[in-house]
């Protein structure tokens, strides 16, 4: 696999910046915006790795961690009464989850290939 080609890996970054940046369209009063700008950060640079380095099957799964990170932060953080900042959350957090796991057999082929390289 070629990098910077899988697309679910700039889906996750995409869904990382939007969850990076989201306390600036999303009022919240609640401490949320630590939350989100951090996993959403650590999402997005994960993706970024994983974009130059298609074989590295470990960034998928850090990126399923911080989707689900993401999704119970809510609870976690007490953010649940603030709509669009949970709704946000749990969203791009699914999202992560979802599209790091259909990015592992991928990431798996890609680096069977480079070892017998």
């Amino acid at each position: 696999m070629k990098a910077w080609s899988r697309w679910q890996d700039w889906a996750t970054l995409v869904a990382g910046l939007y969850a990076a940046l989201s306390p600036i369209w999303v009022v919240s009063a609640s401490g949320a915006a630590p939350s989100l700008i951090v996993l959403g950060a650590l999402t997005a640079i994960v993706s970024l790795v994983a974009l130059a380095n298609p074989g590295v099957v470990a960034t998928e799964w850090l990126n399923a961690l911080w989707g689900v990170l993401l999704f119970i932060a809510p609870w976690a953080v007490t953010y649940t009464q603030d709509q669009g900042a949970s709704r946000t959350s749990w969203i791009v957090g699914v999202v992560t989850v979802a599209l790091s796991l259909t990015a592992v057999p991928i990431s798996r082929a890609a680096h069977r290939q480079a070892i017998q390289h």
